[in-house]
Parts: structure tokens; sequence; C-alpha cells
């Protein structure tokens, strides 16, 4: 039984394993290491702490299924609408571009991060958090992976799925199987960076106002608000209501290397702008997307004990 190693629990991470459990039929052992003290990545969901019911997606707000993607990814849109981890944005989003003909938007009533977890626990996998690999060396006819914490350990394969520019950070072999074409090509891939924070409210908080999500094109510092448990069709008196704010590109990459905290400051203000007379919330938790779209094309790397695979 071959080891297999993916190295990131986000949904590309998720869905690999998934289908690698399918299409292989136990013919290979699955481990998942993540950075990260919990599954979802860029699609993560982190809830108040001070009431596991109020959630908040931080990342992706829904998914988007064009009739192209929805033919050629129905059996996922489907698999996901039979578990319930899909439903379809029934409210209007203010704001939003006009979509072709026959698009569904899709919600996640448990959070984004169902998604990546209804994949992980289909394969089976073991997934270990807050193991951040560093180096990564041939071994004959294996992989020798190493981590910041805890020993190295041998793979017959392994597969990356973090951002292009962390994988380009690794220590070990990984640099001599790349030419020099295929190096240039990761090293000329972009990333956009933004900032979101979720508020969180105790139960019983009204928030006041005529739509559920909405884009704002008049703030140098917001982008995107959601009324997040009211986008996913989640209110409830044991719900306490709670809120996201996205920033926009421009203010993401000029503030990148502030202090957390400082940002949280300028975005509270400007939200305020936006929607005064909004309640004080109960906790609030500001999370910085350094790598939050890549802006050109790029490629996965698998390595496996055979051969170097390169997919675009």
């Amino acid at each position: 039984m071959s080891r297999v190693l993916i190295v990131g629990a986000g949904l590309t991470g998720g869905v690999c394993a998934c289908l690698l459990q399918r299409g292989l039929a136990n013919r290979a052992q699955i481990t998942v290491w993540d950075k990260a003290r919990g599954a979802g990545g860029r699609m993560s969901t982190s809830r108040s702490p001070h009431n596991l019911f109020c959630t908040v997606d931080l990342g992706a707000q829904y998914i988007t299924a064009t009739p192209y993607y929805s033919k050629i990814h129905k059996s996922f849109y489907e698999e996901l609408l039979k578990h319930g981890i899909f439903k379809p944005l029934e409210a209007r989003v203010e704001g939003m571009m006009a979509m072709e003909e026959g698009t569904v938007n899709y919600v996640t009533p448990s959070g984004m991060s169902s998604v990546v977890k209804h994949y992980l626990k289909e394969s089976g996998a073991e997934v270990l958090f807050g193991h951040q690999i560093t180096h990564i060396y041939r071994r004959g006819p294996c992989w020798e992976v190493h981590q910041k914490e805890g020993s190295p350990e041998q793979f017959d394969v392994v597969v990356l799925t973090m951002p292009i520019p962390q994988i380009l950070q690794l220590q070990g072999d990984i640099g001599s199987l790349l030419s020099e074409s295929e190096r240039q090509k990761l090293e000329d891939v972009s990333y956009s960076s933004r900032y979101a924070l979720g508020l969180f409210y105790k139960a019983g908080v009204q928030i006041n106002v005529p739509w559920v999500a909405k884009y704002v094109s008049n703030n140098p510092c917001i982008r995107y608000i959601a009324t997040d448990d009211k986008k996913r069709n989640l209110v409830s008196e044991m719900f306490g209501p709670s809120v996201v704010v996205h920033t926009s590109v421009p203010f993401g990459m000029e503030h990148l290397e502030e202090a957390t905290e400082e940002v949280q400051a300028i975005i509270l203000e400007e939200l305020q702008k936006v929607m005064p007379g909004l309640p004080k919330p109960e906790s609030i938790k500001c999370q910085k997307w350094r790598y939050s779209q890549k802006s050109s094309r790029s490629f996965v790397v698998t390595f496996n004990k055979k051969e170097e695979s390169r997919r675009p």
C-alpha cells in the first residue's frame, strides 16, 4: 500500500484526498497535513468564543455555479446538495454583478469549511493539524518530509496544495527538480491580499439592514459586507447574528505588513461609515489573507516515487 501525503487541508487538499481514495480503492494510505489548527484553508469558518452556534465565513462567501460548471461538475453539486451541505442562495446580494443566465449561487448552512470537512471525511485520510513542512528530500524511491516540529516521515507520493510562494520557500531537493522555465513560471504567480473581519453578537441582537449581503463601491477600505447568519438562513433564537466584512484588495496590499490590531481599528471605523448605528459586537476576529486570490496562471507540482509529474 502506497503512502500518500497531501499538504494542505483546504478545498484542493480535501477533494484531492477524496478522489484518490475513490479512485485507488484502498490501495493507498492517505495522510493530510496542515499547519493550521483546523480544516478549511481559504474556505474557513470561525466560531464565536462565547457561542458555538454563532459562526462566520471569513473566506469564500458563496459558490457560483455557471451552466458550464454545473454540467461538468454535476456529480459534485449533486453530492453536496444531497448531504445538505449546499443550499441555493435565495436572498439577493446587493451590488452583485450580472451573471450568465442559468447561474446558481450556493451557500453552506454549516459554513464553508463544511465542504472541506465533508471531503476529508469521505477520504478516510488521517488528518493532522499543526504540521508545517520545511524540507522535502529524495530518499531512494521515497520522499522524506520534514516538519517544523516532530520527526521526518517518508512517503511514496507528496502532493503540495499550498500557495506557490510557500512552495518556493521549501528547502531540500524540490529546487533541483524544477527546470529554469518551470521555476520562473512559479515565481511569476502573484496573489492579491485582503483582510476579513468577523463580528459576533449575542443572541437576540438585531442587525437591521435591508439586505443579507452587499458589495460596496464607494469606500476605500470595505468591498463586501454580509449578515452571515441571514445569508446562510440561520436566523434562530439560539444563534447570535454575525457580520463579515471583506476589505478591498488595494487596502489589503497597502496595510499588509501592519499590526492586525491597527488594521482592525481602521476597518471598524470605516464600517461605522457604511453601517452607521451598527451594534457593538461581543467579539471580533480579524483575518489577514496574504494569499487571497491568485492573479496569474500557475500549476500544481506532484512528487511521486517513479517520476516528477507537473500538471497545469
